[in-house]
This record gives structure tokens, C-alpha cells and sequence, in this order.
């Protein structure tokens, strides 16, 4: 096979070669790296306004303020919008929330090292700027039309597109955070079994990490309403995967899927040419209105295949997506709870003898009902909280098996304490801050940028 860049530029000249894509992720276990991503809402610390990309206290020149630290800078069309460094990246998204994509990295002790480094950096230089960040799922104060846009083009085509397809789209875009790990799969089977045990159990780390029940200001009613806002964002590109769950279902089932999704963009010669709500599979056949006679390479497909959005997404690796942003010791707790849960065949199997016989409808009601009830929401004579518990036991127990220690001997599943003192008081991070809302807050809140910045 010719080098990656090479494969990237060439034609794609049929389906298999697509499939073929998804199956070159496939690696032996001793391979496995862990990839941590999160992102963050800025402020500014007299007004607590979302910064703009321009200007003395903007995005771009906290990005500029990170490159004493050695990173590398990227550009579009001459505007700085990211920074590389060894495997690592930050990027923007919509509204100027600031992404760490962390490297692939063999344990948590390295993941949790990785962002304490990034988050000290990033304070290093927000505090010269008269910025702060802050880890929520949801930006509690400020309206859409108060967020700012960043200069990316391919923002700019899925600003315009978003609203046609559902309600709460643009809220996605620039008013949530998260954080998300990529794992890997070792064959097809074991991607199968892994995404089908994640789908089913995506839902309990929503619960577990619920951190968004404000909204301008106020109670939105939810606990995780980053969450709900998926539900009405674009129904061809989110939600469930019911297929997965179905006899036969593997590489070429999915890319049957994406080939469904309908399209943002295709990049060529540095401009992001706008295809949105077009067909990949006319693409494939040289037959789009704007393309005539041009085939897709894999590097569109590439681009392609993260347009879509469900609660779990295939790459070459599989992309945990349910969870809410938060403070630091949760950037370390969600690798930790998925990595214990799926990179220990024991937890692994597990795992799968929990959700196994879960109907197609309960999977739906978990999905739907953790929104809002989080830990408390009832399920099968008991409730979600129960589900948590025995979760993160088998991800405590598959943690421990893997015997990653550092220096004085713990073990992974340090990480998790922050979720079991959640589930073990049944009582999530935003029923937390609501509790403080009501009380010491005095029904605002503003304290919420001071006392749970990074």
C-alpha cells in the first residue's frame, strides 16, 4: 500500500475501499493507546463575557500566548485557529471553546499528567489576559447571540445549515462542552462488542458527569441539558445506532450509515466548498452538482466520517461521546472509567452480560430519560444509580487488573473516586450547583465562574 498521503489524495473508486479504512484501525491489545479530549468555556474576568477570536484579550492571542510552551501554530486563510505538539492538538470550536486532543497515551496516570500540564499552561497565559475557563457542559449565562464565531470554514457552512435540520443545533455548536476519550479495537469482533457495550452504557456516563442545569442565567429543568440538546440537533447524524445492535453489524454496516449522512463540505485548495445536505454516495459516483465528474479521496471521507454525531462514533478507534465537561479530576475520571470498562476482557464481558438483554426501548428510555433525572431516573424496579454503581465496579476491578501504577503504587482506578462519591451520594454535579444556586449563590450564577474555574 503507498504512504498514508498518498491514499489520502487518491480517488476513491469503491464502498470497500471505505470499509478497508475502518478495518486498518484494528490493533493488537499490547497497541491499545487511550486519547483524551475536552474542551472548555473562556471568560473574561471583569464582565465574564465570552472572549472574541480578535482582539488584546481574544482567543487568537491566547492561543499565541500558548506557543512560549513550545507548540506549533496552524492557519486558515492567515487567521491562527490551532497549535500541534508532539501527537497533541488545540483546537477551536464554534464559539471560541477551547479543545485539548490529547496524544495516545498508554494509561491514565499519563492522561491525567497530560491535562494537569495543559490546564497549568492555559492558566499561565488566560491569567495575563484577563481570561479564565471554566468546565461545564453548558454555558450557564450567556444567550446564543452573545457567543462569538470563530474564523473556520467549515463552521461557517454548518452554521448556516444547522437550523434546517433541528432546533438546538447552534446551542450544540456554541454553547456545550464535553469530554470524550477514543479507544481502540484489537479485530472486528471486538469492535462490535465494544461499541455495543459503550451505546448501551453511554447513557450512565451522561448521568454520572451531568454538569449543565443552567441556562442564561436560571434552572433549564435538566441536569444534563448538553445532552438534551443532541436530541434536537439533526436527526441524521445523531442519536442511538440501532443497527449496531443488529445481527451482522460491522465495518460495512456502519459505513452504509455514513454513507447515509448527508454532507457539510468537501476541502479543496484551502477552501471549505459548501455540499451541505448532499449525498456521499452520488460523490462516490462523480455525480454531485457542484463536483461534476470529481470523485471523493480519503481525505473526504475522512472529513466526512466526523460530521456525523452519535452517542458513540467509529473512526479508526471508538469515540465515547455522552458526557458533560467539568473540572479537572472528571478530564481523568471519564478515560478511566471506559478504559476500565472496555480494555479488560474480564470488565469487558461483564459489561456486556450487564446491558446484553436490554430491549431496544430501554436503551431509548435511558437515552431520553438522564437528561433530566440523571442517577435518579427509574430503570427496571431500581434506578440509574444502581446501574452507575455496578459500572463503575467492573471498570474499578478492570482498572486494577491492568496494574498501570505510578509512583506510590495506585493503581488507574484512583480515577474513578470522584464518580463513585457521585453515585454513592446519588447526587450529580449539577444537583450540586443547583443545591449552591438556591442557597449560598443567592439565585445567581455568577459564582459558578469564580468558584469552579480551572
Amino acid at each position: 500500500m503507498s504512504g498514508p498521503s498518498n491514499v489520502k489524495e487518491s480517488p476513491i473508486t469503491g464502498r470497500d475501499q471505505l470499509v478497508e479504512y475502518l478495518a486498518t484501525g484494528a490493533r493488537p491489545a499490547s497497541e491499545w493507546t487511550i486519547g483524551t479530549e475536552h474542551e472548555k468555556f473562556g471568560f473574561r474576568l471583569d464582565d465574564l463575557r465570552p472572549p472574541t477570536w480578535e482582539g488584546p484579550d481574544g482567543i487568537e492571542a491566547m492561543l499565541r500566548g500558548l506557543t512560549r510552551f513550545g507548540w506549533e501554530t496552524y492557519k486558515e486563510k492567515g487567521k491562527l485557529i490551532a497549535l500541534s505538539k508532539a501527537g497533541a492538538s488545540v483546537t477551536l470550536e464554534p464559539a471560541g471553546q477551547l479543545e485539548l486532543s490529547g496524544a495516545m497515551l498508554q494509561d491514565i496516570h499519563q492522561t491525567c499528567c497530560e491535562t494537569n500540564l495543559h490546564l497549568r499552561e492555559v492558566k499561565t497565559v488566560s491569567e495575563e489576559l484577563g481570561l479564565g475557563f471554566l468546565g461545564m457542559g453548558f454555558q450557564p449565562k450567556w444567550r446564543r447571540d452573545e457567543m462569538p464565531w470563530m474564523p473556520k470554514g467549515r463552521y461557517k457552512i454548518m452554521r448556516e445549515y444547522m437550523p434546517k435540520r433541528g432546533n438546538l443545533g447552534l446551542d450544540m455548536m456554541t454553547r456545550t462542552c464535553t469530554v470524550q476519550v477514543n479507544l481502540d479495537f484489537s479485530s472486528e469482533a471486538d469492535m462490535v462488542k465494544k461499541f455495543r457495550v459503550s451505546l448501551a452504557l453511554q447513557p450512565i456516563a451522561t448521568a454520572l458527569f451531568a454538569d449543565s442545569p443552567f441556562t442564561e442565567g436560571k434552572p433549564n429543568g435538566y441536569l444534563s441539558y448538553r445532552s438534551h440538546i443532541w436530541t434536537d440537533t439533526d436527526p441524521d447524524r445523531t442519536g442511538m445506532l440501532d443497527f449496531v445492535f443488529e445481527d451482522g453489524f460491522g465495518f460495512e454496516r456502519y459505513v452504509d450509515y455514513l454513507l447515509q449522512v448527508p454532507m457539510y463540505f468537501s476541502y479543496r485548495d484551502g477552501e471549505y466548498l459548501d455540499l451541505s445536505g448532499q449525498d456521499f454516495r452520488k460523490f462516490l459516483r462523480g455525480e454531485l452538482p457542484s463536483l461534476p465528474g470529481v470523485l471523493p479521496t480519503m481525505k473526504d471521507w475522512a472529513d466526512h466520517m466526523t460530521t456525523a454525531f452519535p452517542e458513540v462514533r467509529l473512526k479508526k478507534y471508538l469515540e465515547m461521546r455522552g458526557a458533560d465537561g467539568g473540572p479537572w479530576n472528571r478530564l481523568c475520571a471519564l478515560p478511566a472509567f471506559w478504559v476500565g470498562l472496555l480494555y479488560d476482557q474480564e470488565s469487558l464481558d461483564a459489561a456486556w452480560d450487564l446491558v446484553k438483554d436490554f430491549t431496544m426501548q430501554e436503551r431509548h428510555a435511558l437515552r431520553d430519560g438522564v437528561p433530566k433525572h440523571a442517577l435518579k431516573l427509574p430503570f427496571r424496579g431500581a434506578t440509574v444509580r444502581e446501574l452507575a454503581l455496578e459500572a463503575l465496579k467492573i471498570a474499578g476491578n478492570g482498572l486494577k487488573r491492568r496494574n498501570r501504577l505510578n509512583a506510590t503504587g495506585a493503581s488507574e482506578a484512583v480515577f474513578l473516586e470522584p464518580l463513585l462519591e457521585f453515585a454513592l451520594a446519588n447526587e450529580t454535579p449539577a444537583e450540586r450547583k443547583l443545591a449552591l444556586f438556591h442557597g449560598a449563590w443567592k439565585g445567581s450564577v455568577d459564582p459558578v465562574f469564580k468558584e469552579f474555574a480551572y
